[in-house]
């Protein structure tokens, strides 16, 4: 191995550490966000993601370690101002300046999390590995938990979505429906699409799965774009159509399907079902896409 190829290891070697070394003392220094996210994470459905979100985006730039670390510097004063607006906004936040409820604090703490990280990556290899980095640094925006209104907003939405896909599919099937907002009265049961039957937790999942795979497999930033928004109105077409077959099961085959094993377990067989649904528009998307190495050869 020629000396030059030793010092430009050593270098990276000492950038890896310096990173891994802000990393790990911020996180020492973000404690108390931090603990609140594994709490949050590990009591709420529609957060239980959170955990995943930095390991994954982690694990990506290692995967892609080639490409976001082939050129390295050093950006000391955008890397600076990361930092410094980082800890300024979590001082804000951890100060309830900007809005003490509903969440708030600890969303905008979160950022500032992130933003610190992404002034350290800034520090210790520069503006080119950032762009080279930008997907998995950007990935870790997932771990920001929603503010109370917002999910809310996001939860009303895929019942009202929800509720709309089961009462359409009644209706084809020809059996009468009376709908009361959340309400839908059929013959001989009446059902309610309460929050807990958002599949909010299963919506998030098919998201994050649609955003991973199309940015592994697809190099066109539209067509990426593209595969992760349909999984939004796929989550409201998955959930209405499990609604209404447990509906229609309960009611044709046994009433226990609608407090049964199905019910609290089976949202996994409809996220298979929403996945093979997108499986034709993947393979066009990847079919269609540039070959991967007419980026690197452009380049």
């Amino acid at each position: 191995m020629s000396m030059t190829m030793t010092r430009v290891l050593s270098l990276h070697a000492r950038r890896h550490a310096s990173f891994v070394a802000l990393v790990v003392v911020s996180s020492l220094a973000f404690y108390n966000t931090l603990r609140s996210l594994i709490q949050l994470s590990v009591r709420d459905p529609s957060s239980s993601h959170i955990l995943l979100i930095p390991l994954v985006s982690f694990f990506l730039l290692y995967l892609e370690r080639q490409t976001v670390f082939s050129k390295t510097g050093t950006n000391l004063g955008s890397g600076l101002s990361f930092v410094l607006g980082g800890i300024i906004l979590y001082w804000f936040a951890h100060r309830g300046i900007f809005l003490e409820n509903g969440g708030w604090p600890l969303t905008l703490e979160t950022i500032a999390v992130i933003l610190v990280w992404i002034g350290g990556f800034l520090l210790c290899y520069g503006s080119v590995a950032l762009r080279a980095g930008t997907f998995p640094l950007l990935f870790l925006l997932l771990m920001v938990p929603l503010p109370a209104a917002v999910l809310d907003a996001v939860i009303h939405a895929l019942q009202e979505g929800s509720t709309e896909i089961a009462y359409l599919i009644f209706q084809a099937v020809g059996i009468p429906v009376v709908r009361h907002g959340f309400l839908l009265s059929l013959p001989s049961v009446t059902i309610e699409v309460a929050e807990e039957c958002s599949s909010i937790r299963s919506s998030i999942a098919l998201f994050i799965t649609c955003l991973l795979t199309a940015h592994l497999y697809i190099r066109t930033s539209w067509k990426v774009i593209l595969l992760a928004l349909l999984s939004v109105p796929l989550s409201v077409i998955k959930n209405g159509v499990r609604i209404a077959t447990l509906t229609l099961l309960s009611i044709y085959v046994d009433p226990g399907f609608l407090t049964g094993n199905l019910h609290r377990e089976g949202g996994f067989v409809f996220f298979l079902v929403a996945l093979l649904i997108l499986w034709p528009v993947f393979l066009w998307l990847v079919k269609s896409d540039k070959p991967r190495g007419s980026v690197n050869s452009a380049a």
